[in-house]
Formats: C-alpha cells, structure tokens, sequence
C-alpha cells in the first residue's frame, strides 16, 4: 500500500487511477479532435488546451471516487463497473457544467464534450476488463510472512481470502507462543535460519502475530530480517492498514499512546477544516432552504407534530448540544423521551420520513450546527448521551472517538451500514477510532467524496 497524507490506498487502485486520468486526458483530446475534424478547422498546439483537458479529467475522476468506482464490488463485476461508470459521467458532466460557469476560460465545446464523454466510458470500461482482474492477482499483491500460528494467525489468513485483499500469505511460523490454530505452519525450531527463510520466500513484509509476547517476542530475529529490508510490522497496525480500522480486539493503551496519530489537534490543520465547514454548510443552506421548505411542509402534512425537531447530543470532549433535523418519525416514537435504537424498516418511520432518510435528506438542517461550530461536516456521528453512558461501559475506548468534532458524515457511515445495536456500535467505533487517529484534509476530502456513494447507493439507510 502507499501512504498519502496518513491514510493507506492500495498499489493496484492507485495504478488504475493513474491509467484512469491518462485515458481521461486522451479522451479529451479524443474528442476535442474529433470536433476540428469534422469542421475542418486546425489543432491548437497542445499546451493550448492543456487546462481544458486537465480540468476534464480532475473532474470526471473525482466523480468516479465519489460514486464507488474504485471500491472492490464495482472492479469484480463489469454489470456494475458499467452502471457505475454511467453514473459518474453523468454526475461529471452537472460538475463540469458549474466549473464551466465559474471558469469560462477552460470551457469545452458542447460537441467536444459529449464525444469526449463517450470516449471516456468507452477506454474506462476496456480498461477495466484489460486490468480490472488482473490488478486483484497473486503477481500484484505484496507477500508477508506471519510469526505466530494462532488466533490472530488464523484471522489475518481469513483477511487474507476476502475479496480485494492487497496482500498474500506466504507462509506461517509457529512460535511456541500457545495452540496453533493453523495447522499448516512451520514450527520455528525446524527453521534453522529465519532470515534466510524469509528471503527464500520472497517475503516484502512479516506480521508479527503473537498471542503471548512476554518472553516470546524474537528480537534477534526481527533485528536481522528487518536489517535486509524486510519491513517487519505489528499485528494492530496491519489490521489498521489493511482494514482502515482499528482492531479492538488486539489493541492496548500502549499501542494508542506511542503509534502514530491522534494529530487533529494542530492548529493550521483545524483553522482550514473550520473555514472550510462555515464555508459549504452556508452554501448547502443557502443552495437547499427551498428543497428544506418543501419537506417540511410534506412532513407537517403526513403527521401530528413539529416538522423539525431537536435533540441532545454528545460532541467534542464529551460536552453536549442540540442537534436539528427534519423530523422522519411519528411525533410519539419515543414514549416518555426515553431512547430506543432505531430498527430496520421502523414502524416509527412515516412515508415522507422513509424517502427522506434515505436520500439524507433530514440531515440538512444540521448544517446549521455546523455553522454554529458544534459539528463538522466530517467526524463521528454524534450520538445521545443516554447511549453514549451505556456504550463508554460497554466498549473499550468509546470516549476516545469524542476527540475530535461529530460530523454529518464520517469513516463510519461510508464503510459501516446503519447502526441499532452495541454490537454494530463496536464495528462504528472501530472506523471513528481510526478516523480520530488518522485525520488529515486528504482524509475528509475521501469521505465527502465517498459520501456521494452513499446517497446514490443508499444501502442500510434506516
């Protein structure tokens, strides 16, 4: 994997976004000649229409980020490669047509654009029937080696059997640290030169996976593999890296004190994420008060009660604040304001409420607790503080995920289905622990990107 601005993307999707932006580039040179073609008109020199193309493919490529086209289900299946790709361009072409409108000096033709457009999803596609599967074989997935024959040992090799895994396990070597739980694995005293049994392998990293560590971790070992280049990697950070989560069930204090992150407190980094929330969450109740309106009037029309409605929830450092939202229950949902998970397909759900939570629309208003700075738009959804009190008891390091501001979207929403139990609690939070530990800008910027998907492909919306 490589690591851009603290966050990991895999070898095999940043080449295909490389090969994505080139074929961007020349099928908006494509159409560009195309249209001179058919009006006998001359070519401008390249660098003349430089901006033009680079704007196409900037845009059409953050459209593809937004809808999922890199996410493993739309590389695996051409159906959905297909209909993903369409959903891009089509999104691309509203993009381009408002920075078009704000920048007229990179504007293409109207004729240049739709043949531009058709050979883009033409080289996307072929592109991804030529690489799409080749990018997920053994060739292009880095090989580690796993010091450990355990449970850990056995969940890193079901990680390594899931769809889109970047990685192979070359090998396994018990190291008398407890019961082998990989029955395959090579006992290290029958290894009589570790460092050498790690280059025969052609190993590019090695796990350590132990279940007992006092007295049992091999720093002469780690010592010598590591000093022929081999990185060599902890059990907690390889699932942190390879899952975009952290692993409740491995870390300790320890490992949250000295590992890299929880950096969200620098203040250039904060002052931009400040400006950049007053900035959008203005413009999104600016550009949707009339869409607000409009629901509010249908949910006043459908049922008894306030069209919006407001409720405490827990933020930054544990402190509280009320949110508002568009109200998508019955006025009684909770009988004695006590509070209840929400379930799938809610009987508390009215009709208007089921469309407008899946389209998120009943999050708008929130953009208001945004512009007042008790939210971001991208953090940790806040949640009540009665679920907050049982959780912080039930759930190792819940309270850490109150580091940083609650947001409308998050790591969580865009990688975990709606939540309504302690255990799907568990799964979100292990998203906002990494989100908290790994904030950058390029980060946010991935989930507002990503967010997109979820709205479109509104999967687990309750």
């Amino acid at each position: 994997m490589i690591r851009l601005f603290k966050h990991y993307v895999p070898h095999s999707v940043l080449m295909l976004g490389v090969i994505d932006f080139l074929l961007l580039i020349a099928a908006g040179e494509a159409g560009w000649l195309l249209r001179l073609w058919q009006i006998s008109g001359a070519a401008d020199p390249n660098v003349q229409r430089l901006p033009h193309l680079l704007t196409f493919a900037i845009v059409l490529q953050l459209a593809m980020v937004g809808v999922g086209a890199y996410g493993v289900d739309a590389l695996r299946s051409m159906r959905l490669t297909a209909a993903r790709l369409v959903v891009a361009i089509s999104l691309g072409v509203l993009l381009l047509s408002l920075v078009f409108f704000l920048l007229p000096a990179v504007t293409f033709w109207r004729s240049n654009l739709l043949y531009a457009m058709g050979f883009a999803f033409v080289l996307l596609f072929v592109a991804r029937l030529v690489f799409g599967r080749a990018l997920g074989n053994e060739a292009f997935k880095r090989r580690i080696l796993v010091l450990g024959a355990g449970p850990r040992a056995a969940r890193l090799e079901a990680l390594a059997r899931t769809e889109g895994a970047g990685f192979a396990i070359a090998g396994y070597v018990g190291m008398n640290d407890g019961a082998h739980a990989v029955p395959h694995s090579v006992n290290r005293d029958d290894i009589a030169n570790l460092t050498a049994h790690v280059v025969r392998l052609r190993v590019t990293e090695v796990v350590l996976a132990l279940e007992e560590r006092r007295n049992a971790l091999p720093l002469a070992d780690l010592l010598r593999i590591k000093t022929t280049g081999v990185h060599v990697n902890e059990f907690s950070s390889f699932i942190e890296r390879e899952t975009g989560r952290v692993d409740l069930d491995s870390v300790n204090p320890s490992w949250l004190i000295f590992s890299d992150g929880f950096s969200s407190g620098r203040r250039l980094s904060a002052a931009g994420k400040r400006i950049f929330d007053i900035v959008v969450s203005g413009v999104i109740l600016l550009v949707f008060a009339p869409l607000i309106a409009l629901t509010a009037i249908l949910v006043k029309l459908e049922s008894k009660g306030p069209a919006f409605f407001r409720q405490r929830r827990v933020g930054l450092y544990g402190e509280s604040f009320e949110i508002v939202k568009l109200r998508s229950m019955r006025e009684d949902a909770e009988v004695g304001g006590k509070a209840v998970w929400a379930q799938k397909d809610d009987p508390r759900v009215t009709r208007v409420g089921s469309v407008i939570r899946k389209l998120r629309i009943d999050e708008l208003p929130q953009a208001w607790t945004v512009l007042t700075g008790k939210m971001s738009l991208v953090g940790p959804r806040p949640e009540r503080p009665q679920f907050v009190a049982d959780l912080e008891a039930r759930l190792p390091y819940y309270a850490e995920r109150h580091v940083v501001k609650p947001g409308i979207t998050g790591w969580a929403q865009i990688n975990f289905p709606y939540g309504a139990s302690v255990e799907d609690a568990r799964q979100k939070l292990e998203f906002d622990l990494y989100y908290a530990k790994n904030y950058t800008p390029f980060l946010d910027l991935l989930i507002l990107l990503q967010t997109v998907r979820v709205v479109l492909f509104p999967e687990g919306a309750r």
